[in-house]
């Protein structure tokens, strides 16, 4: 998981290196014509820059995700949920890291957008990562697949001795 992250990490950080110096004369370039283009935005929101004022608030959400999802990934023996997880803790600790050490300062970073898809919204290489993985995660849930790997039995889903998990 941690290898995944890091990997995550550093292209997307390489990525808006990359977009800073090669965008921030406000040139644009086209990728799919008009379909995706490359333009810099520096976004101090969230997605589709919600909350432009409050970026601390996205500053201690981007903390409590990557403190979180580290906790969880102690537990971890499945390896989809190891990428799963892997892929978002790359994505929110790139986050973080805009968060923490862009301008305007410290904790309240605007976060470095550079990939237009067709004028509906700009994200990054992070984005994709942290969207991708929720895709990932809610399909791995849906089928009932555990951190542990094991099916995930229902309360009354037969247990291996015959009986039922039910509870009381």
């Amino acid at each position: 998981m941690l290898v995944l992250a890091v990997m995550v990490l550093l292209v997307d950080q390489a990525s808006k290196f990359w977009a800073i110096s090669a965008l921030a004369d406000g040139g644009r370039l086209s990728v799919i014509p008009g379909v995706i283009q490359l333009r810099l935005l520096f976004n101090p929101g969230a997605a589709f820059s919600i909350g432009e004022g409050a970026t601390w608030v996205f500053t201690l959400a981007a903390a409590a995700a990557v403190a979180g999802i580290a906790h969880v990934g102690r537990r971890l023996r499945s390896t989809a949920w190891t990428v799963a997880l892997g892929a978002l803790l790359g994505g929110a600790a790139s986050h973080l890291l805009d968060r923490l050490f862009r301008p305007p300062g410290f904790a309240r970073g605007h976060v470095v957008d550079f990939i237009d898809y067709g004028g509906l919204f700009v994200g990054n290489l992070a984005d994709i990562a942290l969207t991708g993985s929720c895709a990932f995660v809610v399909l791995l849930s849906a089928r009932g697949i555990s951190l542990d790997g094991t099916p995930d039995r229902g309360m009354d889903a037969p247990t291996p001795s015959g009986g039922t998990a039910t509870s009381i």
